[in-house]
């Protein structure tokens, strides 16, 4: 099994960060740009990777009261990942995502993903942003 382990500070509130966070039909808007999520009867969703071009059985539990987002692969169990947000000083946020790959084959490798992982909070950072600026205008 590899893990892998990535966390960025942001300028909102947790609640904020994690509603956008949650938001499955806007996952796309801050997920690699690779991956697209498509929602089914949740917790059960479709993952679309272009990489492999191939749709993904996959679980995605978004748990607000613990501002928590898990997911894994249904079938084959070849991933699994979860995303936690945490308030800190001055109403700014830690968000927090790790992914476990069990079978090597699922595996990109550590440059691509931890690469992927950091894109992925400054895109999250972004839409948070926007949300923000959107609101307060």
């Amino acid at each position: 099994m590899t893990e892998y382990e990535r966390s960025h500070t942001m300028p909102a509130p947790p609640e904020r960060v994690f509603d956008r966070a949650a938001d499955v039909g806007r996952m796309g808007d801050w997920l690699p740009a690779e991956l697209h999520v498509r929602a089914e009867e949740l917790p059960a969703v479709t993952v679309h990777e272009d990489r492999t071009d191939e749709d993904t059985s996959a679980l995605l539990r978004a748990r607000r009261d613990q501002m928590r987002i898990e997911w894994g692969t249904r079938e084959q169990g070849g991933y699994a990942g979860w995303l936690q947000v945490a308030g800190i000083d001055s109403g700014a946020s830690e968000v927090t995502v790790h992914l476990s790959f069990f079978d090597a084959g699922h595996d990109p490798g550590e440059e691509q993903v931890t690469g992927a992982l950091d894109d992925s909070l400054r895109r999250l950072e972004r839409q948070v942003r926007l949300r923000a600026d959107d609101a307060a205008g």
